[in-house]
C-alpha cells in the first residue's frame, strides 16, 4: 500500500535523538568539585604540617596512659581548658570543662606503651612498643590532669609566655599569656598520665594489642 504524502514526509524528516538516561556531564562535575577538593586538601595539609590545631569535644572521661620510658625531641607544657559537648552526660561538677596541662612533643619514641580507660567495670587497654621497637609519635600533644615519673630536660626554659614557644613546633604554642616551659629534650621514665585527650600528626604502634580486661594500665 503507498504512504500518503504525509505520512512520507514525516518519515523523511529527522527525528530528535531520545535523551540518554543517566547520563552524568562529568566535567561540569569535576569543574564543581574542585574547589571542595582544594580546600579540603588545603585543610589536610596545615592539619599534618601542625598549623591548624585538631580541635574536638572531649568525651569527659579520662584514660590512662603508662610507659617505662618517653624519648622525645622538642617539648613545651602549659595549661589550658578542654570542653565537653552542651549537657554531657561525664559533665559532673566540671560545668562541662576541665584544666589541663597540655605536653606537646615534635617527635618522640614510647617504650611499652598502655592505655586504658574504664568503661563502667571493664576496661579497654592498647598494648603496643613492647617488642623490641619504640612506639613513634610525630607532633604529639596529651591533655593531663595528673603526670607523675623521672624527668630529664635539655635547654629547659620555665616561664616563657606559651604564644612565643617554637621548640615543640606549632603544636607546642599556648595562648597568649599563659605560664609554660620548654625544652629541647625530655627523657621521661616510669611515666604515668591521667589524660583527657591527646592527639599526632603520626602515630606508629608496632606489636599493637588490644583487649578488653578488669585491669587497666
Amino acid at each position: 500500500m503507498a504512504m500518503s504524502e504525509d505520512a512520507a514526509a514525516a518519515a523523511e524528516t529527522p527525528q530528535p535523538a531520545a535523551p540518554r538516561r543517566g547520563r552524568v556531564r562529568l566535567k561540569r562535575t569535576a569543574l564543581m568539585a574542585v574547589p571542595a577538593i582544594a580546600a579540603g586538601g588545603v585543610l589536610m595539609a596545615l592539619t599534618a604540617q601542625g598549623v591548624l590545631a585538631a580541635q574536638f569535644s572531649i568525651s569527659g572521661m579520662p584514660f590512662t596512659i603508662t610507659a617505662d620510658k618517653l624519648d622525645g625531641q622538642g617539648f613545651a607544657q602549659f595549661g589550658s581548658l578542654d570542653s565537653m559537648i552542651p549537657d554531657s552526660p561525664n559533665a559532673g561538677s566540671t560545668g562541662g570543662q576541665v584544666l589541663v596541662a597540655v605536653s606537646a612533643i615534635k617527635t618522640a619514641q614510647i617504650t611499652n606503651l598502655c592505655q586504658s580507660v574504664d568503661l563502667g567495670g571493664v576496661n579497654l587497654v592498647i598494648h603496643a612498643g613492647d617488642g623490641g621497637t619504640p612506639v613513634s609519635a610525630t607532633n604529639l600533644t596529651t591533655d593531663s590532669d595528673l603526670l607523675s615519673g623521672d624527668a630529664e630536660f635539655t635547654n629547659i626554659e620555665i616561664g616563657g609566655d606559651a604564644s612565643t614557644f617554637t621548640k615543640a613546633g606549632p603544636v607546642g604554642k599556648g595562648n597568649p599569656g599563659v605560664f609554660g616551659q620548654q625544652a629541647d629534650t625530655v627523657l621521661l621514665t616510669n611515666l604515668k598520665q591521667h589524660n583527657y585527650a591527646s592527639t599526632a600528626v603520626g602515630f606508629k604502634l608496632p606489636n599493637l594489642r588490644l583487649s578488653f580486661s578488669s585491669q587497666g594500665c
